[in-house]
């Protein structure tokens, strides 16, 4: 199963990488407006730090801010698999650290953290998604760890990604969540 994932993701982001500079563009900005959709004044929104090729969300995250939602990005919490999620940063806040490894290090910001519960809507990237909402992340475990460890409330997950990263099935292990939405740049697909 990990070998099989572990090929898909390297099928994917290639494929991903493959996509001529102004298809991208066009499709990210498709995406950033779709997705004004979920944008609620005083709603908690996950969104995440793009890297690696993932679809941008600078221009979604302005007009969250502007019609007044509470933005909040991932905290990676040392030695720990579920996440927090701390406000986006105003202006020019430098991270408090970088956590990873490899050559993403995805930046985390200091502020009042708050769990997955606490969130009404995450927006989530892929790596890859089916046709029934499963979703293939980077391999880390996290997003579905802190989805699973919702005891209270879950928040509405929308993966966000480029059309050319759905496929039809997945592997699956018992851990991987289903979101309940997927956003390209041909809409929204609802699960």
């Amino acid at each position: 199963m990990k070998a099989a994932k572990k090929a898909l993701r390297r099928q994917l982001r290639q494929t991903r990488r493959a996509l001529p500079a102004t298809e991208r563009a066009q499709a990210q900005a498709a995406c950033n407006r779709t997705l004004k959709t979920f944008i609620r004044r005083g709603k908690n929104i996950a969104v995440y730090w793009a890297m690696g090729g993932e679809l941008d969300l600078d221009d979604w995250v302005q007009a969250a801010l502007k019609r007044g939602a509470n933005v909040y990005l991932p905290y990676i919490e040392p030695r720990s698999l579920r996440l927090w999620f701390t406000p986006y940063p105003r202006k020019a806040q430098r991270a408090e650290r970088k956590r990873g490894q490899s050559s993403l290090h995805v930046p985390q910001f200091r502020g009042k953290k708050i769990r997955a519960e606490r969130l009404h809507k995450m927006l989530i990237p892929i790596v890859g998604i089916d046709r029934d909402g499963i979703r293939l992340g980077q391999g880390g475990g996290y997003y579905d760890c802190t989805l699973n460890a919702c005891r209270t409330r879950r928040p509405q997950t929308v993966a966000v990604g480029f059309a050319c990263q759905q496929i039809d099935r997945l592997p699956r292990e018992a851990h991987d969540i289903r979101t309940d939405y997927f956003v390209s740049e041909r809409g929204i697909q609802k699960f």
